[in-house]
C-alpha cells in the first residue's frame, strides 16, 4: 500500500521510511510553496505543526487532491489538543500519537482496502458517503462559505438508507467505530433521530424533516474556535458562553437560504431548549417548544452520552437512557417513554419503504 507522507520537517522522512518500508511504499513530500506532489492513490499521512498557519494553508492544497482512498491519518502529540482538533477540522479519519499506533492504523487501512477490493468491506457505502457529505459541509462553513443544502440532504438520505439496509444497532456501532469528534456526534444525532422517527412510525416526509434538522442542528459549531469545540473535559465559563452561541450561529447561517424549512430553522436554533425554561438560547418553555424540537433534543442528548471521544468512553445505551429518564420536566416524558424501545434494543419496530 502506498503511503503519501506529508511533513514540514524533512528530517522526519528517514525515520518514517525506516519504520514503514518495505511493508509499505512511502512517497514523501515536504510542505512548501510549490504545487502538491503527493500521489492520487494510497493513504495520506500528515506529520506537521498544525499551529502554523502557513503549514495549514499549504496542507489544504494537498488535501484538495481527489483520491479514491479517503483515509487521512494525522500524527499529533496526544497532549496538543488544539492540533488534534485542527486535524479533525481538516478531515482526519484518524489521529495517532505513537509509532506503534502509526503502524497498526496503516495495517488497518491496508486490511480495509483489501476487504474493499474483495467485496467484503466492513464500512458501508452509506457511512462513507454520509461522512463525506458532513465533511464537505462543515469544511465549507468553517472557511466562511454557505451551507450546501444538497450536502445536508445527501447525508440525511444516506443515513436513512444505511439504517434501513444495515439495521439501527449495526449502523450505530459502525458510526462509533469509524468516525470521531464532531462528525461522529453529528452522524450519531442524525442516526438516533432517524431511528427514533422510524421506530414510532413517522411517514417518509417527517422522517426526512427530522433527519435534516438533526444533520444541520450543530452547523453553528463550524464557526466555534477549535480549541473550544474539541477541548477534552469541562469548558470554563467563558468557553461555555462561546459554545452556547452555536445554535444562534447555525440559525443565522441558514436563515437566508431560499426555501429552507421553517421547522428545520426552529430546530437548529432551539435544540438546547428545555420544557422548564432552563435551556438556551431563548429560554423557551413547554408551550413554545415544537414537537420536532422535543424529538431532536432527546436524540441529541442520547447521542452525546453514547459517543466515543479521545478523552472519554461512551456510555452504554441503558445508562444513557436512565439519564434521559432522570430529566423529567426538561424533556417530554411521553417521548422518552416512546424512545425506550429503540434506545434499549437497537431494533426498529417500523421501517418505511
Amino acid at each position: 500500500m502506498l503511503v503519501n507522507f506529508v511533513t514540514d520537517e524533512p528530517g522526519k522522512i528517514p525515520a518514517i521510511r525506516a519504520m514503514l518500508e518495505p511493508k509499505f511504499c512511502v512517497l514523501p513530500q515536504v510542505l512548501q510553496s510549490d504545487d502538491p506532489q503527493t500521489g492520487a492513490s494510497g493513504v495520506l499521512m500528515v506529520d506537521a505543526d498544525l499551529r502554523d498557519p502557513d503549514s495549514v494553508e499549504r496542507l489544504k492544497r494537498v488535501l484538495q487532491i481527489e483520491r479514491p482512498n479517503p483515509e487521512r491519518m494525522f500524527v499529533v502529540p496526544s497532549h496538543l489538543h488544539v492540533m488534534i482538533a485542527q486535524a479533525y477540522a481538516l478531515g482526519a479519519t484518524a489521529v495517532v500519537s505513537h509509532p506503534r499506533e502509526i503502524v497498526s492504523k496503516l495495517v488497518q487501512f491496508a486490511n480495509n482496502l483489501q476487504a474493499d477490493e474483495d467485496g467484503t468491506d466492513t464500512v458501508s457505502p452509506e457511512a462513507k458517503s454520509s461522512a463525506a457529505a458532513f465533511a464537505s459541509m462543515f469544511s465549507t462553513v468553517r472557511d466562511g462559505g454557505p451551507v450546501n443544502i444538497s450536502d445536508a440532504e445527501h447525508a440525511t438520505s444516506q443515513i436513512i438508507a444505511g439504517i434501513a439496509r444495515n439495521g439501527f444497532d449495526n449502523w450505530l456501532d459502525e458510526v462509533r467505530r469509524h468516525h470521531e469528534g464532531t462528525f461522529q456526534h453529528c452522524l450519531l444525532v442524525t442516526s438516533v433521530a432517524v431511528g427514533f422517527a422510524l421506530d414510532i412510525g413517522f411517514g417518509e416526509s417527517d422522517v426526512k424533516r427530522l433527519g435534516l434538522s438533526a444533520t444541520l442542528h450543530d452547523i453553528g459549531k463550524a464557526r466555534i474556535p477549535l480549541a473550544i469545540l474539541e477541548k477534552p473535559g469541562r469548558l470554563d465559563p467563558d468557553e461555555e458562553a462561546i459554545m452556547r452561541r452555536h445554535p444562534v450561529i447555525g440559525y443565522d447561517i441558514l436563515k437566508d437560504i431560499p426555501g429552507i424549512d421553517a421547522e428545520v430553522l426552529d430546530s437548529v436554533r432551539h435544540h438546547h431548549e428545555y420544557l422548564d425554561g432552563s435551556g438556551y438560547p431563548d429560554g423557551l418553555a413547554a408551550p413554545e417548544i415544537s414537537d420536532l424540537v422535543r424529538l431532536l433534543t432527546i436524540s441529541d442528548i442520547f447521542a452525546a452520552l453514547i459517543e466515543f471521544r479521545s478523552y472519554k468512553t461512551g456510555m452504554s445505551r441503558a445508562d444513557a437512557y436512565k439519564i434521559l429518564c432522570g430529566m423529567d420536566g426538561k424533556v417530554e416524558r411521553s417521548l422518552v417513554k416512546a424512545f425506550k424501545h429503540v434506545a434499549m434494543t437497537g431494533t426498529l419496530r417500523t421501517i418505511q419503504s
